[in-house]
Parts: C-alpha cells; structure tokens; sequence
C-alpha cells in the first residue's frame, strides 16, 4: 500500500466507522477536532512481541494505525520518546525501518533485543549455561520485601553476570533478551514474575511501601524459578512471529539533541512525550534501573512543573523534528488527557508549533472504555485519569 497525503489521509478519518460510529468534527478557534473510536480498547490485541509493561505507554494500534497509511515499505518511523519501544517495534513489524530515542538508557534496553529476537531455542541454551549454582550471597538483602532470600540470591547473581558480559564486551543479542525479559519480571502481581504480590508490573514500588503491603496482606515472598520464568516469558512474547530488523537506529539523547539523525530522513514520527510532571519515571523505574546498572538520578529525564516549560520543551523537540522528517512527512505527537481534562495540552502543541515548518492537520481524538490499568486504579472512564488519546496532527511543510 502507498502513502497517503495529507489531503487523503483527513478524508479516511473523516469517514472511518470501523467500530461502529461515525467521526464526529468539531472546530475550535480554527482547529478540527476528529473524534472517533480508531482503534480496539481491547487487552493484547496486537503482537504478542509488545507485552512488555512500562508506565505510561500507549498501545501498539495507536502507531500501527498512522504507520499503515502515512508510511510505506522501508520508511523510517521514528518515536523521540520511545519508552517501551511500541513505535519502533511496530514500525519494525511493519517492514519500515525503525528509528528510537529515550533520554532513559533503560529504553534501548527494553526496545533493542525485540527488534531481533533470538529463537526460544536459543533462550533455553543459554538459560541452560548460566552458572545458577554458583550464586550464593546477596549484597541487597533489603530486597528481600520483594522476593525470597534465594530467589533474589539468583536475581542477583543473573544481574552480575550479565553486567560482567556487558562490561567484558561479550553480550550477544540472546543475553539481551535474557536481561529485556529479567527487567520486564522483577515485579508484579502473579506467580509469572519474580516478586511477590506488589503495584502493577509498569512500576516498583519503594522498599518501605512494599514493607507495608506485605504487613497488610499478610504475605511472605515465595520462591520463584526465575529461569523457568524467563523462559516462559519469552515463549508468550515470541508466540507471533517475530521482526528481524537488519537496520535501525536506537539512541539515548535528549530530544531535541538528535544530531547523529540525518536532515530529512523520517517520513513519520509516532510519539507521546512527558505528560507534564503527572508520571514519576524515576521513582517507577528505580529497580529495573538497579537491575541494569543505571542510576536513575543520573538520567535527565524532563520534569516540566509548569505549562509554560512543557510548551517550551514541546517547540525545542518540535524544532528538532522539522530537521529530521522529510518534507511531506507527518508528525502524530500524541498528549493524552491530564488533570481530568482540565489541561488540553493539544492546544499548547500547537502554540508550540507557531512560526516552525509545521501545517497542522487538526486533533484526533480516540476515545475509548477504560483500561484495564484505569480499572486496577478503580478509575472511571469519562471521570478521571487519561481517558482518550489526543493526537495533533502536523505535515511537515
């Protein structure tokens, strides 16, 4: 299938009624608003390659659904705030060639080992080699409100050994899987993760809550078989067909800091990026961090405390962005909805853009039922929390 233009591409969603409705079109101080369900709410309804968790992502029908008609074959599509790697992970299923940024270290780490998968085969072998009788102590017994004294005692020696490879210039693309699946593991709220019962697996807890929700619940951290559930992981993520990308380009820079990025080279950018200062990275991701040998403090990750800051940080990325996507090439900068609507950041997206190389195209809006994380939060759709995806569409002028 060939790109759309611009002009096409507005006409499909004016008329799209895929799920049973009709777009609606709204203008507000002469800006369309599209306003639709365009793609399922349903749980893992895409590849099986994107279940992996991570705070504040959103779902892979999102960038298949721009990718599908605003790209074709062996396109660069690019995501600045990567996070998780959904971007560039469909882009790769996709046959396009995938491009990624995070300012956090730990999003190649998520985002690179799924681009080019081992086979389970080669995950069971090396699981097989890995010396787990010879780990014996832990340095982080303060853990042990997580997991059981011997199960962190092989969490541990698998981090070790793993940080010795990297260090010693050995990793191979299957102990990057190994390590991507062991980060994706560490906590949760089933018997598949390591830990014990704890918040949902998109973020840890401290040491001193998790402390308190074991008082509470009575529990005590039970054993786990971490390779068995490594290999069992894998085997779910590896259950569709794989991508096996020969080309990319993953980085951790700052976003409007991408000089290694030819001028002109992205047709589509798909991204969501730091929803104000409403998400805790850091704090979410203190133990995946551990687990990689990152200190969370020293990564710059955006804190924009202000409206005004965010609009800052949003023209500096978008003035980034006009340098690196071809003319005739979209933007789909996705902002979601905070503070119970009463923020519409759309609109400082495009203050944002004023003056830049930029047309806006209008402002999808994908409303959906609430997830199953807003119903584990006990958030009401309509009521509280992000409850629809809003998308400001640009073409690069």
């Amino acid at each position: 299938m060939s790109r759309l233009s611009s002009k096409s591409f507005i006409q499909s969603i004016k008329r799209f009624d895929a799920f049973g409705t009709n777009t609606l079109v709204e203008n507000e101080a002469g800006v369309n608003y599209y306003i639709n369900e365009y793609w399922t709410a349903k749980q893992r309804q895409g590849h099986s390659i994107h279940e992996v968790s991570y705070r504040a992502c959103f779902k892979p029908q999102l960038p298949a659904f721009f990718i599908s008609q605003l790209t074709q074959m062996m396109d660069v599509v690019y995501d600045p705030f990567m996070g998780r790697g959904t971007t560039p992970v469909e882009a790769a299923i996709a046959g396009r060639v995938p491009y990624g940024n995070d300012i956090n270290p730990l999003s190649r780490a998520l985002t690179a080992p799924r681009l080019c998968p081992p086979t389970i085969n080669q995950v069971k072998e090396r699981l097989a080699s890995i010396p787990w009788s010879s780990f014996q102590h832990s340095a982080h017994r303060e853990l042990e409100v997580f997991y059981h004294p011997q199960t962190l005692i092989h969490i541990e020696g698998l981090r070790n050994w793993l940080l010795q490879k990297e260090h010693a210039g050995t990793m191979d693309g299957v102990d990057r899987w190994i390590r991507m699946v062991a980060i994706n593991r560490l906590t949760g709220h089933s018997p598949g993760f390591f830990s014990v019962y704890t918040l949902p697996p998109n973020q840890a807890v401290t040491v001193e809550r998790q402390a308190i929700i074991n008082e509470k619940r009575q529990q005590i951290p039970p054993v786990r078989d971490v390779p068995a559930i490594i290999l069992k992981k894998s085997k779910s993520l590896l259950a569709d067909p794989p991508p096996q990308v020969e080309t990319a380009s993953l980085s951790a820079e700052q976003s409007d800091r991408t000089s290694h990025i030819a001028d002109a080279s992205v047709q589509l950018v798909v991204t969501s990026p730091p929803f104000l200062d409403i998400v805790d990275y850091e704090g979410d991701n203190w133990l995946r961090c551990w687990f990689l040998g990152v200190d969370p403090r020293t990564v710059p990750i955006s804190h924009c405390r202000t409206v005004q800051a965010w609009e800052a940080f949003t023209r500096s990325t978008l003035t980034e962005l006009v340098r690196v996507v071809k003319p005739g090439g979209h933007i789909a900068y996705e902002v979601g909805e905070v503070r119970n609507g009463k923020v519409k950041l759309e609109q400082h997206v495009l203050e944002a853009s004023k003056g830049l190389a930029l047309k806006p195209l209008g402002v999808m809006i994908n409303q959906q039922d609430f997830t199953k994380t807003a119903n584990c939060w006990g958030v009401t759709n309509n009521t509280a929390g992000t409850n629809t995806n809003r998308i400001v569409l640009f073409e690069r002028q």
